[in-house]
């Protein structure tokens, strides 16, 4: 998060000087805020290129209550083959995390909407719930998002659904600003978002952190082949690389 450093004038310094040396420090707000904005190399949702396998700009903002709750938006410029014709991808992201010894609970509801997709019926909803442990410098974390049945996700008609299933592994270098990521899931289809049968989809990645700023790459693949109108394959292996900025 981002911080600013104020000089203190003659008058603060000896007002501070005053003080009793064991002024306790100001309580935790009962409202925080994050933010973050990135350039990526590839756009990947769950393995499959959403900007035809070229740049793309995203950002997000949190707002956390200490109660757990918390609410947060997130988008990023996509291809107008993922949603008749939007270039658009915003997350609108509503949901309750609680820590419970080593173990976090994350629960909430995530609406993809895409403006700009001329009427077209390309927004659903996507319930999610994971739990996500911490072993030293590791964590490992168990997700599941639930699409219900919805025209936009049906490839012939009618309604489909979508479940996604994923576990994720993180880790840190001690006293080192290097981590290491590694993902394995499957979308069972079929659906819209599975373009046909379902597949999996796995990454191992790493991170380096300077500042505000991490740098990461990582390695991408699926087992499936799907193509853009431009005839690229979308789901083929490939090296993507990011530039994080927080605040």
């Amino acid at each position: 998060m981002r911080k600013s450093v104020l000089g203190l004038s003659a008058v603060l310094l000896s007002t501070f000087a005053a003080a009793p040396a064991f002024a306790q420090d100001e309580p935790a707000p009962a409202v925080t805020v994050t933010a973050n904005a990135a350039v990526v190399s590839d756009y990947r949702f769950r393995g499959i290129s959403q900007t035809d396998k070229r740049f793309a700009l995203q950002g997000g903002i949190t707002i956390t209550h200490e109660s757990g709750f918390y609410v947060s938006t997130w988008g990023s410029s996509v291809d107008d083959y993922v949603a008749a014709g939007s270039d658009q991808e915003l997350d609108l992201i509503a949901g309750f995390s609680k820590t419970v010894g080593a173990a976090t609970f994350d629960v909430g509801v995530l609406y993809y909407y895409y403006p700009g997709s001329g009427g077209a019926n390309t927004d659903f909803v996507e319930p999610y719930a994971s739990i996500k442990g911490t072993f030293g410098p590791a964590t490992a974390k168990l997700t599941a998002n639930y699409a219900p049945k919805s025209k936009a996700l049906s490839v012939g008609g009618g309604k489909e659904d979508n479940l996604y299933v994923a576990g994720d592994l993180a880790a840190t270098l001690p006293d080192t600003p290097v981590g290491f990521t590694a993902h394995l899931a499957h979308s069972f289809g079929p659906s819209y978002l599975t373009i046909g049968k379902g597949y999996t989809d796995w990454n191992v990645g790493a991170t380096y952190t300077w500042n505000h700023l991490t740098f990461g790459v990582s390695y991408v693949d699926t087992n499936k082949d799907a193509f853009s109108p431009s005839g690229r394959n979308i789901s083929k292996a490939g090296v993507v690389g990011s530039i994080t900025a927080a605040f």
